[in-house]
């Protein structure tokens, strides 16, 4: 679709988690729904740009940050916490553990060597975000996303057979390392989850090619930033004056805001858009909407005004 022709859209969490007093359900309520659309983070993603060769959110977010990330093929290995219980282990938080530059080279610095003897490279792009190079010509192994395994079994997300042999080894080695790094304790004593393990996922290259229907894209997210860039797709950060500019073909980015959020500090600021131009609701959960200015005077379908 040409970006003239699309309307502006506002990428949205799960459906289920918008109660019906949410002021987004007025809209709904009155717009007409459409046909739905990708479900998860990475399958929006791929909804919204199109990669020649590899969709690797690691090559992607090493390039953005690093700008290196060409003539090599990545992995994600993002600081993560894991909570043990009876039936085994279960991720609990991937990224966004509160680093610093400072404690994330602390706590990747006994974990290189580690790395180094299986013929990789851990790098920490960012205290958030940390990258492993793999030797050249080596496969890259399949792991499942963070969104695919948070909240379940760990060991039901780890590769399997002879190939993952050695991958579980290196996670069993690393979380060992990391369970006995001072830091953690630290962490704990200050009430912070500890950093006890890596989650490697997104393994790929560089794609050579990406592109998009869309104009511009406004939102935090470092992977949406990441394509935006390779596709030559405006990318502007999460402001109140970057959302207050939103024009037909643009994209908003709030999937991955508390829904209460959206309603105090978003809202407000989407009303006048939806008030002057055509808006796609497009949910995390797949369910989409499409309201135009003049849906408003459909008193029946109630709502509110």
């Amino acid at each position: 679709m040409d970006n003239a022709a699309r309307p502006l859209e506002l990428w949205l969490p799960d459906l289920p988690r918008f109660d019906p007093s949410h002021p987004l359900r007025t809209l709904l309520a009155r717009a007409d729904r459409i046909e739905d659309g990708a479900k998860g983070y990475l399958a929006g993603l791929a909804s919204y740009f199109s990669c020649a060769g590899d969709f690797s959110p690691a090559a992607l977010t090493r390039e953005l940050i690093a700008g290196d990330a060409a003539d090599a093929a990545w992995l994600c290995a993002d600081p993560a916490w894991i909570q043990p219980d009876l039936n085994g282990a279960r991720l609990l938080a991937c990224g966004q553990l509160q680093l610093s530059a400072e404690d994330a080279q602390a706590l990747a610095r006994p974990l290189k060597p580690v790395f180094g003897d299986a013929g990789m490279i851990l790098e920490v792009t960012s205290p958030d975000r940390w990258h492993v190079r793999l030797s050249p010509n080596s496969p890259v192994p399949e792991f499942a996303a963070p969104e695919q395994a948070l909240g379940e079994d760990l060991y039901q997300h780890l590769p399997q057979g002879v190939d993952g042999r050695r991958w579980r080894a290196l996670l069993t080695e690393v979380q060992v390392l990391l369970h006995q790094h001072p830091l953690n304790a630290e962490r704990r004593a200050r009430g912070l989850a500890p950093v006890n393990s890596l989650w490697l996922w997104g393994g790929g290259r560089l794609p050579t090619r990406v592109t998009s229907g869309l104009a511009a894209v406004v939102g935090d997210d470092v992977l949406l930033s990441a394509l935006a860039r390779r596709a030559g797709v405006t990318a502007l950060p999460r402001t109140p004056a970057s959302v207050g500019q939103a024009r037909p073909g643009w994209l908003i980015d709030l999937q991955d805001l508390p829904v209460d959020d959206i309603a105090q500090s978003w809202w407000p600021l989407l009303q006048p858009l939806v008030a002057k131009q055509p808006m796609q609701l497009s949910f995390a959960s797949g369910e989409r909407w499409l309201y135009r200015p003049w849906h408003r005077f459909r008193f029946w379908r109630g709502g509110g005004r």
